[in-house]
């Protein structure tokens, strides 16, 4: 007689991505217990970081799937504002109460340490409830596998999500952890030669960061360059030997590329305000000719190029520029090389795409004092404008006012090189010189940089999804002598919200070099002496009253030798023409 032979069912991805959830909530569980019973600083660290490294390895399929309950997991410990309510929500999660836990506990705060582990028990349990519900495909693992690779780069080493604890490097090894786990579950046509190229580069990337686990001395550089982007062709040619589809949340990346940092990595695209804005060759012939012509201003005497010098970086050199009238305006110049990629335009984020920002200035009184319908008749009554205008919208029967405006936002869209210095060495192209290395890894590392200027834009819209860009509140002050802030409110002018007092638009750092002066009202002249203003913890390291500062405002006690490394590295981000 045959014996009979019970077989075991393979682990599912989805029982995999639930027993990970079970043990977090197993950590939190000890953290309550323990928070209840002691006060003791060590022990209740060392229960957080237990339920930090957890998170971590659970972080890639809840910030995909969930991530409104991902954002009061593990988002800033900042309120969340409900601009068209006026209203706002305070914050919850890991980041709350690391700033109740660190650099010391003070008993006072249990019941608010409680309070918060309760609360992140909750969240928790949503998490839980969901995953138990939805389908977790191997095209959404792959697509979600992906995202936590760049979120693992842009956010996870930066110290953007634990900022007082610096935890960073060890979150990082619990995070290739999860792909370990998961890719497994989902190797259907049993590709080992590539699977084991992939564990290979995670388990080096886990050795790296468990002997390096210093946050300030971590070599971000080797990581990202023999580690983490390098998973990301592998995990391509996994997902195509395993015959599995190609999708994306992530409009902004190409899901083909196989580097954060290759060229055609970003997706313009991905930020028109709907499809009839797409973007197109014809449509930037358009707007080139459309951005040097002063016709475009009511006396004909400026052109968007007056203020835009293609060889400032599309900036203009000065502090503010003048308005027509004669005077001062009120705001620096900023640059328009990479504006394509984000969620808001201007220092006040005031617009939401190029299009709206277009118009916005061409009718500023101050500045061009027209409008858009006035350039219609220039466009229809110049064969050679109009021969343009036929190429851009072949479809079209008569000029119209959102054309106009789409073809200077696709000029603006194409002022994206991706061409210099740190984008060639992170295609391993060129080296850096050894002061460039040491300052990417301060930028990156200890100098915080990166937390707002997020790796490879360099702006403030948020990696990897790239749906929200951020404001800062850092307090300039009126003048280099740094004695009276800058009474400039900001975004408080379109929304009364004291969170957005002084607050601006954390523009792109790519450039930089050609774009001075810096700040919203043009107040440094030099990267020296911005980067002194950030090393003193800004505004309110100066002494300057802004209770709503949103930069960290210790001292971040640079030397020298460091801040002439982080002007070299930046000067690494001019576009090689």
């Amino acid at each position: 007689m045959a014996s009979c032979q019970n077989k075991t069912s393979p682990i599912t991805a989805q029982q995999v991505v639930l027993i990970d959830i079970e043990k977090l909530n197993e950590a939190l569980l000890n953290f309550k217990k323990n928070a209840n019973e002691s006060n003791d600083t060590h022990i209740l660290q060392k229960e957080f970081t237990n339920c930090r490294l957890q998170y971590k390895q659970s972080e890639w399929v809840i910030a995909y799937f969930i991530p409104e309950t991902a954002r009061f997991i593990n988002g800033p410990a900042l309120d969340e504002l409900e601009l068209a309510e006026n209203q706002f929500v305070p914050p919850n999660g890991f980041q709350v109460i690391e700033e109740l836990l660190y650099p010391k506990f003070d008993a006072k705060s249990k019941a608010a340490l409680i309070r918060e582990i309760t609360v992140l028990q909750g969240n928790i349990k949503q998490v839980k409830q969901a995953l138990e519900v939805i389908s977790i495909t191997p095209a959404h693992i792959m697509d979600a596998l992906k995202m936590d690779v760049l979120r693992n780069i842009s956010l996870g080493i930066t110290g953007f999500d634990s900022p007082i604890a610096l935890l960073s490097i060890p979150e990082s090894a619990a995070s290739l952890n999860a792909m370990e786990q998961i890719l497994p579950t989902i190797n259907h046509q049993k590709s080992k030669a590539v699977i084991q190229k992939i564990n290979i580069l995670i388990r080096e990337g886990k050795k790296y960061c468990n002997a390096h686990p210093d946050f300030d001395t971590f070599d971000r550089a080797h990581y990202i360059k023999t580690v983490l982007d390098p998973l990301i062709p592998l995990l391509n040619t996994f997902k195509k030997e395993n015959k599995i589809e190609s999708i994306s949340r992530n409009s902004v990346i190409n899901p083909d590329a196989n580097s954060y940092f290759a060229i055609n990595s970003f997706n313009v695209n991905a930020f028109i305000p709907s499809e009839e804005f797409v973007y197109s060759d014809a449509k930037k012939a358009l707007g080139d000719q459309l951005f040097y012509d002063t016709k475009l201003s009511k006396d004909n005497s400026r052109s968007c190029s007056s203020c835009h010098n293609p060889d400032k970086a599309f900036t203009d050199g000065l502090k503010t520029n003048r308005s027509l009238g004669g005077g001062l305006l009120k705001r620096n110049t900023p640059t328009l090389t990479y504006a394509g990629f984000q969620n808001a335009q201007f220092w006040d984020m005031r617009q939401l795409d190029l299009e709206k920002q277009s118009a916005d200035v061409v009718g500023n009184i101050d500045e061009m004092h027209s409008s858009i319908k006035d350039i219609i008749p220039i466009i229809q009554n110049d064969k050679k404008y109009f021969a343009l205008f036929q190429k851009a919208f072949p479809e079209a029967t008569k000029v119209e006012e959102w054309q106009i405006q789409n073809a200077l936002a696709s000029y603006t869209r194409s002022l994206n090189l991706f061409n210099s210095k740190f984008d060639l060495y992170m295609r391993n192209k060129t080296d850096f010189t050894a002061e460039e290395l040491k300052g990417f890894n301060l930028f990156a590392g200890k100098a915080k940089c990166a937390t707002c200027h997020f790796i490879p834009l360099f702006n403030g819209t948020v990696p990897p999804q790239f749906k929200k860009t951020e404001h800062e509140i850092i307090g300039s002050p009126e003048d280099k002598n740094g004695r009276k802030l800058s009474p400039d409110m900001g975004r408080y002018a379109q929304f009364q919200m004291d969170q957005l007092k002084n607050a601006f638009k954390t523009p792109t750092l790519r450039n930089i070099e050609k774009t001075a002066p810096y700040m919203h009202n043009g107040v440094f002249a030099t990267l020296e002496e911005v980067i002194d203003f950030y090393n003193k913890g800004g505004g309110v390291g100066l002494g300057l009253p802004v209770p709503n500062q949103t930069l960290p405002s210790d001292q971040l006690n640079l030397t020298e030798t460091e801040k002439k490394a982080l002007v070299a590295f930046m000067k690494t981000l001019t576009d090689i023409q």
